[in-house]
């Protein structure tokens, strides 16, 4: 065993588990992280690298409000990062654009953004429409196709390269003084008798008072063991990167993003198809087809990389916080959108689990909204 003592092991080091972490250690807890193997489900692998706020929590108010919140909390976070780490996020907050392809498209976006609007009541709208002319004076290297009628732009939208992040996180976390363990995945969490949880990773066994359940699709396994258990799925996100290209998409999109590099991102999937990493031709001519409906001169670019990986979904697509009535002071975190809600999960979330208390705003994020029994 372990002869160390911690306050808190978090059993994931993805983005939201790092996040999580970096935030208890800067509060002055003692923080142990186990992250797993390199060939495990890593949502980060495929992930497009938004800071995004348009259109996201449609007909869920409170999601609304926490994805905002976590974007007006980005650019500190993002400062606080780099100065810890030295890595240099390719963090960018001009805003962010979500084409459109034809009229109808263009007004059924406007009305949901609007219908958005309405259900935060004393909240300024953080998204406009741009028709094709106002769009073309943003973009003003880009020739459109003929089908783009405009688009939507959200002004706290951003990006990030995810992998930067990462290891921002990872570093920094170590930088404050919490240890962290690759290679390491959790096996078991046991409630201990006199309080506190042992969590082993193989023949290994380490101790603290808490533990934070942040292990994304893994999380299926341990949360149960100490009374957590979230029904989870995966959902499949395929993703195409072409060669470097020469500037031309200062803000990104919600299908296509150019990198600090110069290469243009072009995806992502939704698919339901379990545990499959399979990249298929199929999801690539699809990707392929829309971007260049998009951007056609994209069609004579060459791709050099395509990939997937697997997100972590909820029955409703929302997060999960929540501490184990069964268990005290065993937590989780889940959620899809681990990028956009890091700075929150480092900054708000982190607070609470260092306070034991998740505030009642948070409430409607805890699990229970699952148990609705069915009807005949």
């Amino acid at each position: 065993m372990d002869t160390r003592s911690y306050d808190v092991i978090v059993a994931g080091a993805g983005v939201v588990g790092s996040a999580v972490a970096y935030g208890l250690v800067r509060h002055g807890l003692r923080v142990l992280v186990l992250d797993g193997a390199d060939g495990d489900l890593r949502a980060a692998k495929a992930n497009f690298g938004l800071v995004w706020v348009q259109g996201k929590g449609f007909g869920q108010p409170a999601y609304q409000q926490l994805t905002r919140r976590s974007a007006a909390l980005w650019p500190a976070f993002a400062r606080d990062l780099t100065a810890d780490s030295g890595i240099e996020l390719d963090y960018r907050a001009e805003g962010g654009i979500h084409f459109c392809v034809g009229q109808a498209q263009w007004e059924q976006r406007a009305a949901k953004l609007a219908r958005m609007t309405e259900e935060l009541p004393g909240e300024e709208s953080c998204s406009e429409m741009l028709d094709r002319g106002q769009l073309q004076r943003l973009f003003p290297k880009v020739r459109f196709g003929p089908e783009v009628s405009g688009a939507s732009y959200g002004r706290m939208d951003g990006d990030v390269n995810p992998l930067r992040l990462l290891a921002a996180l990872q570093r920094s976390l170590q930088v404050r003084g919490a240890r962290l363990r690759t290679s390491s995945p959790a096996s078991r969490i046991e409630p201990l008798a006199g309080g506190g949880f042992s969590v082993h990773v193989g023949k290994q066994r380490f101790e603290a008072a808490r533990v934070v359940v942040a292990a994304g699709l893994g999380s299926s396994a341990l949360g149960p063991m100490v009374g957590l258990d979230v029904p989870l799925r995966p959902q499949r996100g395929q993703l195409l990167v072409t060669e470097r290209l020469a500037p031309m998409l200062p803000l990104p999109a919600s299908g296509l993003r150019q990198t600090a590099e110069g290469t243009v991102m072009i995806g992502v999937t939704q698919e339901d198809v379990g545990f499959d990493l399979t990249t298929t031709t199929a999801a690539a001519a699809h990707m392929s087809r829309q971007a260049a409906r998009i951007w056609p001169a994209l069609g004579q670019a060459q791709l050099v990389r395509h990939w997937s990986c697997l997100r972590v979904m909820t029955p409703d697509g929302y997060p999960v916080y929540a501490e184990s009535a069964a268990c005290p002071g065993a937590w989780i975190a889940l959620c899809h959108s681990g990028i956009t809600l890091a700075a929150f999960h480092a900054g708000p979330l982190a607070a609470a689990f260092a306070q034991a208390r998740i505030p009642d705003e948070l409430q409607i994020f805890h699990h229970g909204r699952f148990n609705v029994p069915q009807t005949a």
